[in-house]
């Protein structure tokens, strides 16, 4: 895979509008995207300026851009009764931006463990605020359902439970993935050894013919910690090594496959700078 152009980019800030988020990852050198389509604190919708959007829109084809958003922190696929409804109205409004602005989907993460007596009350509480969701939505934006670290008995740390919760969905065509290389490594799911059989398994599910987007981060704790803390690719405080996310990133499951990076850009290194680094290392 040596020859092919891999698709690199980060999160950026829509502090200047969505065009600008856009205009922003382009200064980065990248070919991809990723923001917050409202304020990343909060559920309340929001009435976003739909030029704006649709400016983003042609300026991202223009400079063949892909982009994806990513939900607040505080949506949940398994929230407490008081906040379903809320919960689905942002989710709603959320594919609403992002598909203005020509995102593939939006990034969310998989739900939580909310019974200590019946293991499938989350599975359940998960396909019916999917379902709720998804009966409302007809756009092109798909949701992203992203692999967890395995942080507080959270669910979604195997292939297998990504994979039947999208299967068992009545809208699976409206659902595709996000696989977090940290994630992955801090829950156990990915050592940085078992590659190919991680692989090997993907394929075999059919996640891998699912998987529209990768976060694409190194850790700052050993697999198998479930501590969900972002580092850089390159820099020394990471516990994948470079040769260990080389060899996974650039499998041909990943082919065209936008590398979005979550990575500090405050620790020594931007950015801009991770992105061309990934590009002379890993386009070679």
């Amino acid at each position: 895979m040596g020859t092919e152009i891999m698709i690199f980019g980060s999160h950026v800030s829509i502090r200047n509008g969505y065009l600008g988020a856009a205009k922003k990852a382009v200064a980065n050198h990248a070919s991809a995207f990723q923001y917050f389509p409202k304020n990343p604190r909060s559920l309340s919708n929001k009435d976003f300026d739909k030029q704006d959007a649709k400016n983003c829109n042609e300026f991202c084809q223009k400079h063949h851009l892909q982009s994806i958003a990513h939900t607040p922190y505080s949506t949940s696929l398994t929230p407490s009764e008081d906040k379903q409804e809320l919960t689905i109205a942002s989710l709603l409004n959320d594919l609403e931006i992002a598909n203005a602005c020509g995102s593939i989907g939006v990034v969310v993460h998989y739900g939580s463990q909310i019974s200590q007596t019946d293991p499938l009350a989350s599975y359940h509480l998960m396909l019916a605020m999917l379902n709720e969701v998804l009966r409302q939505w007809d756009g092109d934006c798909l949701i992203l359902l992203e692999n967890n670290a395995g942080t507080k008995g959270a669910l979604g740390t195997t292939l297998e439970e990504l994979v039947q919760i999208r299967n068992l969905c009545d809208y699976p065509e409206k659902i595709g993935f996000c696989l977090d290389t940290c994630h992955a490594f801090a829950s156990g799911l990915w050592t940085g050894g078992n590659t190919a059989e991680l692989i090997e398994k993907g394929e075999s599910l059919g996640y891998f013919a699912e998987l529209k987007a990768i976060h694409l981060n190194n850790s700052k704790y050993p697999t198998g910690s479930k501590k969900d803390r972002h580092a850089n690719i390159f820099y020394r405080n990471g516990h994948i090594h470079e040769d260990q996310l080389k060899e996974f990133i650039t499998s041909p499951v990943f082919i065209g496959i936008p590398l979005v990076l979550e990575t500090p850009d405050d620790e020594g290194m931007t950015h801009k700078e991770e992105i061309e680094l990934l590009k002379q290392k890993w386009e070679k």
